[in-house]
């Protein structure tokens, strides 16, 4: 086993890899449905997502597979490879179809980059310090969200779409280069070979693994719906450019930054209590913006706020439980919960399309804040982990 300076040394390279990388998707993502909408019905759009969330289901079901065949490394290369020719094809602007296929391409190479990243650092994280870790990485992630919505609406006032995957495509070069000469020496441990129906035998029978995925799964059908219908809603609704809606999500993304602190009080105290204080938060909060009719800025930006407190809170809650359940070995599992992304965004355009039919788009957030309190029925179902004195 790696000493404890050279397993911080390793997670401080993971962080800064997981930060570069977040920033290089993070920058096209909150324009993406609108990119999209340039060319197709806005009531396609969610079509696109949930086409590009099967296949990264599908992808999914592989992923152990490819571990074992290819190594963590030699895969998380292959992925990143096929995420910047991904973005060369948005920059093309070779037609609809090439756009529509690395569009395609580019969700389910971020989402398997991901998984990627969650082996490398769960390798070097004692379970002591999960909390922490997982905390500090998220909080990382959080920085490179703040200030991407700002950096998208600021080359969208000057230049086309295909500037901002342009900018993506540039950040995955130093990504790259991190992980050929910093990771070349991973050792990878012995993945599991457990078939992928045996394994959801297997989380059946583990009330506190199923609770914890159910919850990762409404808190990404959160993320899924804001994604795709919040900026639209700001930009066609509310009728703000997109350089007041990238203060609006940069202000709303500011409670992410302090994921680390609610990672060290999970090692502390326990994970169930501030799981529910943080579905709760989004709840109603959530709810609360169904009822704003004021077209001041700073009015949205407190409100969305207020929900990523919660989802901030919820977000490293999960991360820290499943992470002192879970290690590196039990690729499945791991697998089974980067699925409730690609999952969320083929539930969450379904359920809106169905929506839409009977009700508007202020609906869907009445909607999902009461889907948010229903996750209290999962993280009260949970078993909290032991407390530790260790400090990160």
């Amino acid at each position: 086993m790696l000493e404890d300076k050279t397993l911080s040394q390793k997670r401080g390279i993971i962080y800064i890899l997981g930060f570069l990388f977040t920033l290089s998707h993070a920058i096209p993502t909150y324009i993406n449905s609108s990119f999209l909408a340039s060319f197709l019905p806005e009531g396609l759009v969610g079509i696109v997502y949930t086409a590009s969330s099967i296949v990264a289901l599908a992808a999914f079901i592989e992923m152990p597979r490819f571990l074992r065949r290819f190594g963590n490394l030699k895969l998380a290369l292959l992925l990143l490879s096929l995420c910047l020719l991904s973005l060369i094809g948005l920059v093309s602007g070779l037609g609809v179809m090439i756009a529509i296929s690395a569009f395609i391409l580019n969700f389910v190479a971020i989402a398997l980059i991901n998984f990627c990243v969650d082996i490398f650092l769960e390798s070097f994280s004692p379970d002591s310090k999960t909390g922490s870790i997982r905390g500090a990485y998220l909080s990382m992630g959080a920085v490179a969200w703040l200030v991407s919505p700002v950096l998208a609406s600021f080359i969208l006032q000057e230049i086309h779409f295909s500037y901002v995957y342009m900018a993506s495509a540039l950040m995955l070069l130093p990504v790259i280069s991190l992980m050929l000469f910093q990771l070349r020496d991973f050792k990878d441990p012995q993945y599991s070979r457990t078939p992928f129906w045996k394994s959801i035998v297997d989380i059946s029978g583990d009330k506190d693994i199923k609770s914890i995925l159910f919850a990762q799964v409404l808190l990404q059908f959160f993320y899924a719906w804001m994604v795709i219908y919040a900026p639209l809603y700001l930009h066609q609704y509310v009728g703000f450019e997109w350089d007041t809606i990238g203060f609006i999500l940069s202000f709303m993304l500011i409670p992410f930054l302090f994921e680390s602190w609610w990672g060290k009080l999970a090692d502390a105290h326990g994970e169930k209590k501030l799981l529910s204080l943080g579905f709760i938060i989004m709840g109603v909060a959530t709810i609360a913006t169904a009822f704003v009719t004021n077209g001041n800025p700073f009015v949205w930006a407190g409100i969305l706020f207020v929900t990523r407190i919660g989802a901030s809170i919820a977000e490293t809650m999960i991360e820290a439980y499943f992470f002192k359940k879970v290690d590196a070995s039990k690729s499945h599992l791991i697998g089974f919960s980067r699925m409730a992304r690609p999952f969320a965004y083929v539930l969450g355009p379904v359920v809106a399309t169905l929506l839409f039919t009977v009700a508007d788009m202020k609906t869907l957030f009445i909607v999902l804040g009461f889907v948010m309190l229903y996750g209290l029925r999962y993280s009260l179902a949970i078993r909290d982990t032991p407390p530790s004195r260790l400090s990160a």
